[in-house]
């Protein structure tokens, strides 16, 4: 008798990704308002976002246990409804300090579903014959896309930040507790926890240690985009404002569509081809970048870049989640926390070295780090996982 298929918590986690990234999103676009209203200058908003990012690391380690111990079924929820809540502090700060405040508060919140709702997507996966994962960070995207555009219909009607983020937090709760019916229990029945743990020494420190610094590297890679594509276009090839954003919207696109396109690949060809051919790509692309001045050319690099990376994050994350199910939540979290380390640090390392460098030659770093991924993708061979946990002995 075949075992029906958890559709419905596959749909449940698709939303939960959502409304994770049309917060974030919303965040984003809102910035340069909160930063006026709170009354500081670039270099205080630049401290205050290593604050976020900070406390969303802390969130993140606190909900990987977390969800081993009560689960995923009761963590998401709980997760959603504290981004909620705090998207509504935003766009109440009036200084540094109230919004540092805000920013802890939504740090954590982003942190702890990150890692929540990654680890549920984990559970998912394991009831299909086939990968999923990537699907699930494709629709993170789109999440932030939406936002983009309800941001951009808000300011253009003036409407207030505070009404905006406490609108759209009082919809991240609503929705977040009636979609949590649907979510599974990730923790194994007692009697399948004590069978699996007999025989099975937990996952060596050293593997989890490799997952994450190749998700380092990735993220890294992904993070120097977000915030540098446009400013080389701009900088460097001398183009306008506007068609600037071309560079960062042809990486964007070509990651959302790769993410979609990677579960199906990977069924045919396995985690290790995605992360190792995805992260050669990534490199060629961006090393044209780096090599032909020409805009065409930087869009074509741009969107390599952006379709090389797509997929290889979420098979790390996967990979993670499935060292031990018996701490699922916790290794993956490990993992989450060093790429999101990396997703922080890119733009910061790439910042410091354009002082001395030229900008398109500090992008040889972020093209190195993808080549090191290249080597170690063997590391998500199965082969390569039982070899480390009979090391571990």
């Amino acid at each position: 008798m075949t075992t029906p298929l958890p559709r419905a918590a596959r749909v449940a986690t698709w939303i939960y990704f959502t409304l994770n990234g049309f917060a974030m999103g919303l965040w984003v676009v809102h910035i340069p308002v909160v930063e006026d209203a709170a009354d500081i200058s670039h270099s205080t908003l630049g401290g205050l976002l290593l604050v976020l990012g900070a406390a969303a690391f802390a969130g993140m380690q606190v909900a990987g246990p977390l969800a081993d111990r009560v689960g995923q079924r009761k963590l998401l929820p709980a997760a959603g409804v504290l981004l909620g809540v705090a998207l509504f502090f935003p766009g109440l700060a009036d200084s540094w300090w109230t919004l540092g405040l805000a920013l802890v508060c939504f740090g954590f919140g982003n942190g702890t579903i990150d890692v929540a709702m990654n680890s549920h997507a984990v559970v998912v996966e394991r009831a299909y014959p086939r990968p999923i994962m990537a699907s699930f960070h494709a629709m993170w995207s789109i999440g932030g896309a939406f936002a983009a555009l309800v941001g951009a219909a808000t300011l253009g009607a003036d409407v207030p930040t505070a009404v905006t983020l406490s609108a759209c937090g009082a919809f991240t709760i609503v929705v977040s507790l009636l979609t949590g019916r649907f979510l599974l229990d990730g923790r194994p029945e007692p009697g399948e926890a004590a069978s699996a743990a007999a025989p099975t020494a937990r996952p060596s420190t050293k593997l989890v240690w490799l997952l994450g610094a190749i998700a380092f590297a990735m993220m890294l890679a992904e993070g120097v985009a977000n915030d540098w594509a446009a400013l080389h276009a701009e900088d460097v090839l001398g183009t306008s404002t506007s068609a600037a954003a071309f560079a960062y919207g042809s990486f964007a696109v070509a990651m959302t569509v790769g993410r979609f396109a990677t579960d199906r690949v990977s069924a045919l060809i396995g985690p290790v081809a995605i992360v190792r051919y995805g992260a050669a790509l990534a490199a060629f692309g961006l090393a044209l970048v780096v090599v032909v001045p020409s805009l065409p050319v930087a869009l074509l690099g741009w969107a390599l870049f952006g379709l090389g990376l797509s997929g290889s994050v979420p098979q790390l994350f996967s990979a993670a989640g499935n060292l031990d199910q018996r701490s699922s939540g916790a290794l993956m979290a490990r993992v989450v926390g060093l790429g999101y380390v990396g997703l922080l640090a890119g733009p910061a390392l790439i910042g410091g070295l354009a002082h001395w460098i030229p900008l398109n030659v500090a992008f040889i770093v972020p093209v190195a780090l993808c080549l090191v991924a290249v080597v170690f993708a063997g590391v998500l061979a199965p082969r390569a996982v039982a070899a480390e946990e009979l090391v571990s002995r």
